[in-house]
């Protein structure tokens, strides 16, 4: 298949807000694909190539000065050979490499082709909803029930491999896919809740409270001495924690999948700043800030899964292979102890407490309501959908956020889209300001008056004092005296807090 066809169906997929559209767009283009160009078209139209990293920059992108044809001759295989070569380059004349292997594939293809191939490479095509249209494409495309579908892809972490054995395999192979030690899994996530007490009566059971660290997720897997570690958009980092794999390493198991949370301390033993975690999680170098792993589930244990299991099982397991890394909690179906212990999680500087169902099972994937996470602070973590130029000091860069809330029920708009809530400026750094007035014209769209609009997929932290009313925007609630916190190059788009979730703060 050649890449223009790819490169129509994302425009179809852009330009309608229809979500039948959209999966029947990509439903047409997956149905006609080879089998050995299913997985590379799927990392393509997601930006994450099967490569992985392939080691090549934004600079790198923008220096290349290359002519382009009228009509392109570029096909999927043509794109994964090249990814492959970009990868594999290393060491000493390895720029070299790339650079020509760059200007080879831009030379061949069309100006939108490289366009569309460069925001591919800078992981940029994506948008929050993206990856759940195409599992529904997927299911379409290969008459497959979608919730087999989003299992398989669920559990494997891998939409490209779900979409080959959807398209190429018998209807049970599907369901055939389960949970392998050293794969990593698709985290669950959590619902929000404005207070602990309030999250342990909504639950309507007795819950495990836990602190809620202000660090890094985790995913740790064991087989043998093998230890794997990954985050939670399931890039691979064990060479870069080496501490957290001597304590994995040293449990008195021989397979498991562990959930978890790292932070780094001060000399104190108190947390860092969440930037300074950052920063230690994405160096490849050697450093003097060490991480620490907190644990708080247990997926797999040895040779037995757990994901259909209640939590309160899995706590057990826990328990007994990890106790001395095991996150604080406690296990109560008391508001006034839950709203205590949150207390006492505020006081270790930490961001408040997870609120859990003791009878939930571990649903990888998905944003449930027996996970509650509570931030008394109410930070949320939302879109930037467009930025504002500045004025007098801060003539000349991007300042003002436009901040859009996840809407995954579409109730104001096209399912899984992103419903504007406020704008802000204030919390900005200097160095926050550069970054931004370099970063949002690489993803520019259109442009309104003084605002560039961007596509919704840079994430950042958002600390409020609450929300209200508001005829202005089309969810119907505005944020109150909104700041900025920091961004978070950790979470993806589909990670963002929900509008409905918002709407639960209003009076």
């Amino acid at each position: 298949m050649l890449l223009s066809r790819l490169v129509q169906a994302t425009d179809a997929v852009t330009a309608t807000s229809s979500r039948l559209a959209k999966v029947a767009a990509l439903a047409d283009v997956l149905g006609a694909l080879d089998v050995d160009e299913i997985a590379p078209a799927i990392g393509i139209l997601v930006a994450k190539p099967r490569q992985g990293r392939i080691g090549v920059g934004w600079r790198s992108l923008m220096t290349l000065d290359v002519d382009h044809p009228e009509t392109g001759s570029l096909g999927v295989l043509d794109i994964d050979r090249a990814f492959t070569a970009l990868a594999a380059a290393e060491g000493q004349g390895s720029n070299t490499v790339r650079r020509t292997q760059l200007l080879s594939l831009a030379a061949a293809a069309t100006a939108g082709e490289w366009d569309f191939l460069a925001r591919v490479i800078r992981g940029e095509l994506r948008t929050g909803a993206l990856e759940g249209v195409l599992v529904d494409a997927i299911a379409r495309a290969s008459d497959r029930p979608a919730t087999s579908v989003r299992r398989a892809a669920m559990l494997s972490g891998d939409l490209g491999e779900t979409a080959r054995i959807a398209l190429t395999q018998p209807a049970e192979a599907l369901d055939e896919v389960g949970l392998e030690v050293g794969r990593a899994v698709l985290p669950m996530l959590a619902a929000t809740a404005p207070t602990a007490g309030e999250a342990v009566q909504s639950l309507g059971t007795a819950a495990s409270v836990e602190y809620k660290l202000d660090g890094a997720r985790i995913q740790v897997h064991r087989d043998g001495d093998a230890v794997r570690v990954f985050t939670r958009s399931l890039a691979d980092i064990t060479h870069r924690v080496p501490e957290i794999v001597e304590v994995v390493r040293a449990l008195p198991v021989e397979r498991v999948i562990l959930d978890g949370e790292t932070l780094s301390l001060d000399e104190d033993g108190d947390p860092r700043p969440f930037q300074d975690t950052m920063a230690r999680f994405g160096a490849d170098g050697a450093s003097t800030v060490a991480l620490r792993p907190w644990f708080f589930d247990v997926l797999h244990l040895d040779g037995t899964d757990l994901l259909d299991e209640p939590l309160s099982e899995r706590l057990a397991a826990l328990e007994r292979i990890a106790a001395p890394w095991r996150i604080p909690a406690i296990v109560t179906d008391d508001p006034e102890a839950a709203d205590l212990f949150s207390k006492d999680a505020l006081a270790a500087s930490h961001e408040g407490v997870m609120v859990k169902a003791i009878d939930s099972t571990y649903t990888a994937g998905r944003r449930g309501k027996s996970w509650l996470k509570v931030k008394p602070v109410l930070t949320y973590d939302l879109v930037v959908l467009a930025v504002e130029w500045g004025s007098g000091r801060r003539a000349g860069q991007l300042s003002n956020l436009h901040l859009g809330a996840l809407d995954p029920a579409g109730e104001f708009g096209d399912r899984g889209s992103y419903v504007m809530v406020g704008k802000t400026f204030k919390g900005l750094t200097d160095e926050l300001l550069r970054w931004q007035t370099a970063h949002f014209p690489t993803i520019e769209t259109h442009r309104t008056g003084g605002a560039v609009h961007v596509r919704p997929e840079t994430v950042v932290e958002i600390a409020i004092d609450g929300v209200q009313r508001s005829t202005r925007y089309p969810g119907g609630v505005a944020l109150r005296f909104a700041r900025v916190k920091g961004y978070r190059p950790d979470k993806s788009p589909a990670d963002a807090d929900t509008i409905q979730a918002l709407r639960t703060l209003l009076k």
